[in-house]
């Protein structure tokens, strides 16, 4: 699992590394955006006033700025938020880290709900090795769902990976 940022370079890059060492297995090397998820079902939320505990959506794409695509259409709860509500959310979720940095006044970044998210990937990741069945998380993989050699979106995990 790639947690380092910039995911969408550093998760290509281990990808060309571990095939020249000969150990590259696409279905076990993700890159980890659960921050964003994490971000985008906090300010759903919010918004739609329910559990967060209760929410699911989806975040595709990437893992920076306008390439982190939370897809507010396909949440649940549904719930029928507005157009402008879901445009400042969309922007919102894409701009949650620059959000902490100046809230911190340059002096720190998103630490602790990035453990947060990185323990939430850790431990889905092994209910799948544990064969624990229909564990979906969002990772940024490689992919041939676009023409895009990587990109975030759902997968499900098990014994061999994706």
């Amino acid at each position: 699992n790639m947690i380092s940022n910039p995911v969408n370079s550093t998760v290509p890059i281990a990808a060309e590394v571990l095939k020249k060492a000969g150990k590259y297995d696409e279905k076990r090397l993700f890159g980890v955006t659960t921050l964003d998820v994490v971000r985008a079902k906090t300010f759903y939320a919010g918004k739609a006033n329910v559990n967060v505990a209760e929410v699911n959506v989806p975040v595709v794409g990437g893992h920076a700025g306008i390439t982190i695509l939370p897809l507010f259409s396909q949440a649940t709860p549904a719930a029928n938020l507005p157009h402008d509500v879901i445009v400042a959310l969309t922007k919102r979720t894409q701009d949650g880290g620059t959000e902490v940095v100046e809230a911190k006044a340059g002096k720190g970044s998103a630490t602790l709900s990035m453990a947060y998210a990185g323990a939430i990937f850790a431990d889905a990741c092994l209910k799948g090795l544990n064969g624990v069945p229909d564990v979906v998380e969002c990772s940024y993989v490689q992919s041939s769902i676009t023409e895009l050699p990587f990109f975030a979106s759902k997968v499900r995990l098990g014994k061999n990976g994706v």
